[in-house]
């Protein structure tokens, strides 16, 4: 009779000795991806030319605000910040609405040829016609050096449609079944009550579409590469790292030609400044959708 006691006291042993391991790898990595950043930030803060010596850790050796300065004061900066916040805003809420209308639609079991249309919307995740089409559609349109160029060309995601439907198929159709039979037309369905049971899936879906718009530099750099005003904070980073790892080349080309300030700040230490503005607002945001994220993503997938 006394023989469980030894046996369960060893699988609780076990247990504890599985969470202290799983706690330790956790921390270890948590250290490993926090360490890039507080040693960005430290960089940041650090004296420019104190930076060049190298050795620069979690914490500024010399601190010294003046790169932050030198960024928000170049109008190309300021200029770059307001189009990324812009377009941002903007790509979410109109990809969220429309990727929400469309998959309200294709949830519809009352929608003529939904299966092909499901389908067909399936093949261009996987079949597209190339970069080269692609400028030449959107020169055709004319884009070029627009602002829509920005928001138009990712305005509906099949994928962030395949999940919000599958999401909205998870829900009970009673729910519409009611709406529709009070006189609700589908719009109002939609809107009033689909919408807010959706909150989960469209908050997932709407960081998914603001982390992709703000981080986004390569449509900048193909369809606007020399207008000033179509600038974004992640094209003038690129400029600066590629200009940075070219031999004789400073933040001078960025940031005028003021000696002074040529000699004070180094590509090292605004990189690193331009680095943390451009991800402090991503930051910011996603504690805030953080409990809604797992949620949505799980809930969008019970149902295909």
């Amino acid at each position: 009779m006394t023989q469980p006691y030894p046996v369960m006291h060893k699988k609780r042993f076990h247990i504890h000795t599985f969470d202290i391991v799983n706690v330790l790898i956790m921390l270890l990595v948590i250290v490993i991806m926090l360490y890039p950043f507080l040693n960005t930030v430290a960089v940041s803060f650090n004296d420019a030319q104190d930076t060049l010596r190298g050795g620069i850790g979690l914490w500024p050796r010399v601190f010294s605000a003046y790169s932050y300065e030198m960024v928000f004061k170049n109008r190309l900066m300021m200029t770059a910040a307001f189009n990324s916040v812009a377009r941002t805003v903007l790509a979410t809420v109109l990809c969220v609405f429309f990727a929400s209308l469309v998959a309200y639609v294709l949830s519809r079991q009352e929608l003529v040829g939904r299966k092909f249309i499901t389908a067909y919307f399936l093949v261009t995740m996987y079949v597209s016609a190339g970069l080269i089409p692609t400028y030449f559609l959107i020169k055709s349109l004319g884009l070029l050096n627009n602002f829509l160029v920005y928001i138009l060309p990712g305005l509906v995601s099949v994928y962030n449609v395949i999940v919000i439907k599958s999401f909205i198929q998870s829900l009970p159709e009673s729910l519409s079944e009611a709406a529709i039979v009070d006189g609700a037309g589908h719009f109002r369905c939609y809107w009033s009550v689909i919408l807010p049971c959706c909150k989960p899936v469209l908050a997932t879906v709407a960081l998914w579409c603001a982390v992709g718009a703000w981080n986004s530099w390569f449509d900048t750099f193909l369809y606007a590469p020399n207008a000033d005003h179509m600038t974004t904070l992640q094209y003038e980073m690129m400029k600066l790292l590629s200009s940075s790892m070219q031999t004789g080349r400073d933040t001078s080309s960025v940031f005028g030609n003021n000696s002074e300030q040529a000699n004070i700040i180094t590509p090292v230490s605004i990189r690193a400044a331009v680095t943390i503005v451009a991800s402090v607002p991503i930051l910011v945001v996603y504690p805030f959708l953080q409990k809604y994220f797992v949620k949505g993503v799980m809930l969008g997938a019970v149902k295909g």
